[in-house]
């Protein structure tokens, strides 16, 4: 246990894994370290390529990172940078991993990755699994979709995802991934936390079933009750709405100020 705080805030938190009602295995990963303040969820891709590998892999790569040395809970910078080259890290492996095991070739990973300081959130991710925040009544995607569907859309073909999925085209073909090549691009942000601020990083499998604006409803619905509730709820949402991709998420709540 360490002795100081990691944050200036109280900080709840709760995750879940869920295969679904439909894969005949779970490929996806989550992991929390409430004493590192670390988030990370992984949707691992390829199908019968060892997807289920490939998302442990990186899940153990950035939590094995953050054990070996801690990041920074003073300099947002310096942190950021860190997530970045953990997630980095990941991808060389897996990328390497693929290569020297022939039942794995064509494996890869989305990820989602938060490290709480003390008065932030840095982020990361690649490819399609999300990262929401609820402040008040505002709930917004932190994250930006490495896929074809939120490529067409930024090159304005389309207005939206919904638009786009009108005229046929899917949602599930990722445009960036870990794994896919020995190098990536990983986008990055310093995110100033508040109280009452509430974090989701989720695979496809949560919203792909359960729309933004349901999660919103839900998550406030159990703003006074415990993270726990909420996760079981979305859990149970996406099963009840059809199940047919793994179910990831993991969430931090920020709560009172401890101190300056």
């Amino acid at each position: 246990m360490e002795s100081d705080p990691i944050s200036a805030y109280e900080l709840e938190f709760a995750w879940r894994t869920d295969q679904g009602r439909v894969r005949q295995r779970n490929e996806d990963a989550v992991a929390v370290d409430p004493e590192r303040g670390l988030l990370v969820v992984a949707d691992g891709v390829g199908g019968a390529s060892a997807g289920d590998v490939a998302s442990q892999l990186a899940i153990d790569t950035i939590t094995e990172r953050f054990r070996r040395r801690k990041a920074s809970r003073t300099d947002g910078e310096k942190a950021r940078l860190y997530l970045e080259a953990a997630v980095e890290e990941a991808n060389i492996g897996i990328w390497k991993h693929a290569r020297e095991h022939s039942a794995c070739v064509g494996m890869g990973s989305t990820v989602v990755v938060g490290a709480l300081g003390w008065e932030w959130l840095a982020i990361a991710h690649v490819g399609d699994s999300r990262i929401y925040r609820l402040r008040g009544e505002s709930f917004e995607q932190l994250s930006h979709d490495h896929s074809f569907i939120q490529e067409v859309v930024d090159q304005g073909f389309f207005i939206s995802r919904e638009d786009a999925q009108r005229y046929g085209i899917g949602e599930n073909i990722l445009t960036r991934a870990l794994g896919s090549s020995p190098t990536v691009g990983v986008p990055s942000d310093l995110i100033e936390i508040a109280t009452g601020d509430l974090f989701i990083f989720c695979t496809d499998g949560l919203t792909g079933m359960v729309p933004e604006d349901w999660l919103r409803e839900i998550l406030n619905a159990v703003r006074d009750n415990t993270l726990d509730s909420a996760a079981d709820a979305l859990i149970r949402l996406a099963n009840e709405r059809g199940g047919t991709d793994n179910i990831t998420l993991a969430m931090v709540r920020v709560g009172a100020r401890l101190r300056d």
